[in-house]
């Protein structure tokens, strides 16, 4: 059994998240200790035990550990199987991060799945609907990945209420993921909405983010819903010729709207000085697939903790090289083979 420990590296739930991608995939079980231990609530969250329990149902494991507040859990996985599945966090956690913890194993079975997730699709600790969609997927889709999603309803942090679906098709994961040159960009536009607030707040923020990024007026856009609580998120969505990036900022207590939009221009800028085709948070999210995988590699800006922490867990589970180095313009350059 392989023996994780959770205070590893950046020592928040991706360790979790990981080892659980990795066990189901790779039907080796696990016990990991000291979970979430450098998190100000150490230990299994609502969010967290639901990735546990979507695991768990794909493929039938046993589980010890598995309640909140815990700190261990051991997990021995049986053979992922297709089907229709529904995963409510309950809270404002986040259905992405679920919906990843799944992904691979669900693409390894013979037919096809559907998957429900209820709960927060707009977390600012957690990949949004639109990130999950128009940057994850699309970049995997470059492999011949296909998977089909709908909004049913937003559900900004914190009181979450939303809802998607997911159609998750069969795939041989036999093609290498190649990211390296992210090509001219096309076009750069920009969203901002808002749940029970005023719309002012998003042209505030679209207003900032107009005048730091040059964004004409027909590519911004201002949304207002009516979900289960008060919600602030800003999008801005970059078009290349090989690749799509998204980039979100969300409102919180005692910010000013013009510092969420000063805060998301300043990261796009970063990103648009670079070379790089992969923005930090899809690097993450593209590690476990890519092993998973048949491999692949991408440019990137400097790896982080977080980055470093996952590669280390997918070194647990299976025999692949992560291999990463920084060439003269400061572009990190990934590799990813088995």
């Amino acid at each position: 059994m392989i023996v994780i420990d959770g205070s590893q590296g950046e020592g928040g739930g991706q360790v979790l998240r990981s080892a659980l991608t990795l066990s189901v995939t790779t039907g080796q079980p696990f016990r990991i200790e000291k979970i979430r231990a450098k998190r100000a609530r150490p230990g299994l969250m609502r969010q967290h035990l639901t990735c546990v329990e979507a695991a768990r149902q794909i493929c039938g494991a046993h589980t010890e550990g598995a309640e909140m507040g815990s700190s261990d859990l051991t997990f021995t996985p049986g053979d992922p199987q297709a089907g229709s599945y529904e995963f409510a966090v309950g809270t404002a956690g986040s259905t992405g991060l679920v919906f990843q913890t799944v992904l691979p194993a669900l693409l390894t079975c013979e037919d096809v799945s559907h998957l429900v997730l209820k709960g927060g699709t707009h977390n600012p600790a957690a990949p949004s609907y639109e990130a999950i969609t128009e940057s994850f997927l699309a970049a995997l889709s470059t492999a011949g990945i296909e998977v089909e999603t709908e909004l049913v309803a937003h559900g900004f942090y914190p009181a979450g209420g939303g809802e998607w679906n997911a159609k998750i098709h069969p795939s041989t994961l036999t093609n290498t993921l190649d990211l390296t040159s992210r090509g001219s960009l096309k076009s750069i536009s920009a969203e901002a909405m808002v749940s029970n607030l005023p719309g002012t707040i998003a042209e505030r923020e679209l207003a900032v983010i107009k005048r730091r990024l040059g964004i004409e007026d027909e590519h911004l856009h201002v949304r207002s819903y009516s979900s289960l609580g008060p919600g602030n998120a800003v999008i801005v969505r970059l078009e290349f010729e090989n690749m799509h990036e998204v980039f979100v900022g969300f409102g919180q207590t005692g910010v000013t709207a013009e510092k969420v939009g000063e805060r998301l221009a300043e990261t796009v800028k970063r990103f648009l000085k670079s070379d790089a085709a992969v923005g930090h948070h899809l690097a993450d999210q593209l590690l476990v697939p890519m092993a998973v995988g048949a491999g692949g590699r991408f440019t990137m800006l400097r790896p982080s903790q977080h980055f470093e922490t996952n590669s280390d867990v997918i070194r647990r589970f299976l025999d692949v090289q992560i291999s990463y180095e920084s060439d003269e313009n400061g572009t990190w350059h990934v590799q990813v083979s088995r």
